[in-house]
């Protein structure tokens, strides 16, 4: 299972080494500068948005990898049967979004809350 963790100065999702397969990169690492917003979404179903990209689908099941957007992409690790986490990131940053079915999904969000931006701008 995919998690969200603080290293130095990034954001990284440290992936299973399934989901390393499946999404054929063994991490994501973005730069903390580029979080504009961070919060659980309840339903697995709402983090996903998109067409589905490079990555493994199973539907109703699990998603893993990268999702087109018109304007940008995300990075999803997302199981069907919890929240997921879902880190809003600015225009510049390789991803709009990195949507995560972390297996602390409240203490990475405490982690992260700090960093968001008070004005919240892209």
């Amino acid at each position: 299972m995919g998690r969200i963790v603080l290293d130095d100065s990034d954001i990284v999702v440290r992936l299973s080494w399934w989901e390393q397969l499946a999404a054929r990169r063994r991490e994501v690492r973005v730069p903390l500068s580029a979080l504009r917003e961070v919060r659980i979404e309840p339903n697995w179903w709402r983090a996903l948005r998109g067409v589905a990209g490079k990555g493994a689908w199973i539907p109703a099941r699990r998603c893993v990898g990268v999702r087109h957007l018109r304007d940008g992409r995300d990075f999803v690790s997302v199981r069907a049967d919890g929240p997921v986490l879902c880190v809003e990131l600015r225009r510049w940053a390789p991803f709009c979004r990195l949507a995560v079915s972390d297996p602390h999904p409240e203490e990475a969000l405490r982690k992260l809350r700090p960093f968001v931006p008070r004005d919240r701008l892209g």
